[in-house]
């Protein structure tokens, strides 16, 4: 067995299992989907609870398409399209490391969906076996180029963020 043929395997199992966790946890855990529509209204974003179903569809899909090897550069625009959210909401004030909840866990994730999208599914997926895999710059274009524009979407159509609240003191 070859490392060329378990390695993306072991990067799609790994994310894949990675997102559908964290879709369940939005769905779920702590607070469930109410909770989760809170935290997302909190970071600026209108309808609340309908952001937080999509969140939850759209990484338990994604990461469901991941483990598979199915539709791979769609999957990986919908990791690197959660992960710039997050990013750039939740994260990116917050600095790089992700002890001090930077953005630090969102850019390996984001980043290794568009270097898998590049490389591609590899010979153990639905992709290669129906032989409809993208790779290389088109399998990257085609994940990037649908992840910013859903992202660009979203944040158009969704977030309001409040004005900052300057402090009397």
């Amino acid at each position: 067995m070859d490392a060329d043929v378990v390695a993306p395997l072991l990067v799609r199992v790994v994310v894949g299992i990675t997102m559908i966790a964290h879709g369940y946890n939005h769905w779920r855990g702590g607070g469930g989907i109410q909770g989760t529509a809170r935290w997302f209204t909190g970071l600026g974003l209108r309808q609340g609870t309908l952001q937080a179903w999509m969140s939850v569809l759209t990484e338990i899909g994604a990461g469901v398409l991941l483990i598979i090897g199915l539709l791979t550069p769609l999957a990986c625009a919908a990791v690197i399209s959660v992960m710039l959210v997050a990013g750039l909401l939740a994260h990116r004030k917050n600095g790089f490391f992700v002890f001090k909840d930077g953005y630090e866990y969102v850019l390996v994730l984001a980043v290794a969906c568009l270097a898998l999208a590049m490389t591609g599914p590899g010979d153990w997926s639905v992709d290669e076996a129906a032989d409809i895999a993208v790779t290389g710059w088109a399998g990257g274009a085609i994940a990037l180029g649908i992840a910013l524009i859903a992202t660009a979407g979203l944040l158009a159509t969704f977030w309001r963020p409040q004005p900052q609240q300057e402090e009397v003191g």
